[in-house]
């Protein structure tokens, strides 16, 4: 359980932190191996009064907003995952990125942003999938919702834009609505946080082992393509920016 996580790993920074409490034949590619080596401890650098640093995953505890590096994977094709690593299923991702997944789990847990699991269905004893989802408090609901942003440099300007704006409705070929995505935490298997073995950052489709999903309508359906007018060419380096969801919040025109 995320939870786990977060006791092993919320020790590293307890000292910096403690005073912080900002509110067909099958032709898909098999999925990546585990490391072989663990990862190694998180240390968390303190740049100044508020912005911390953990690996390439920057942090602000008072707007709790995370900023990391990534690159356009795909200018067009269909979409099931909005953030993979490098070596994760990079053949359905818009964008790839070489973070440490702990360390994105981390920063997320720092700032103290609820896991919630209500996008996954229940189990009984068996290991059987119910038609049951869990019970997740208006609150955890709340503070699990985030804004996923791009920033990127055009041609000399800095642009910043809300991500859903670069992935299409093969249906409806309008943009995905503006909307919040889900920091679900991921768990752990045999050991391993699930992320750093798959390589899921962000799902579009929903996954269980990636550590944010997104929780809007056609989810669990192949209609969302990366929008080939709006999305820079392919190894375009970007800043994923993610911050608390606000419905007041007005997106930007593309």
């Amino acid at each position: 359980m995320i939870r786990r996580l977060a006791i092993l790993l919320v020790t590293v920074s307890s000292l910096a932190l403690a005073q912080d409490d900002p509110t067909g034949a099958d032709t898909t590619p098999p999925d990546p191996k585990p490391p072989t080596t663990p990862e190694k401890k998180p240390v968390v650098e303190k740049l100044d009064e508020s912005r911390y640093r953990i690996g390439d995953i920057a942090f602000d505890k008072q707007s709790r907003e995370i900023r990391f590096p990534a690159k356009v994977n795909m200018s067009q094709g269909l979409l099931e995952y909005l953030i993979v690593l490098v070596k994760g299923k990079v053949h359905e991702a818009l964008l790839v990125t070489e973070i440490s997944p702990t360390h994105l789990n981390l920063a997320f847990t720092l700032l103290r942003y609820p896991p919630s699991p209500e996008l996954f269905s229940l189990t009984d004893k068996n290991g059987r999938v119910l038609d049951e989802h869990p019970k997740i408090s208006a609150a955890v609901k709340a503070g699990a919702r985030i804004a996923i942003d791009v920033e990127w440099d055009d041609q000399g300007k800095t642009r910043r834009l809300p991500v859903n704006q670069w992935i299409q409705h093969t249906v409806t070929s309008a943009n995905m609505k503006a909307g919040p995505w889900l920091y679900s935490g991921s768990d752990f298997q045999k050991g391993q946080y699930i992320p750093s073995m798959t390589g899921d950052i962000c799902a579009i489709m929903v996954d269980p082992g990636a550590i944010t999903n997104y929780p809007a309508d056609d989810n669990g359906d192949n209609v969302w393509f990366a929008f080939p007018k709006r999305v820079p060419p392919v190894g375009t380096p970007v800043t994923v920016i993610i911050s608390p969801y606000s419905k007041t919040t007005q997106p930007k025109k593309p």
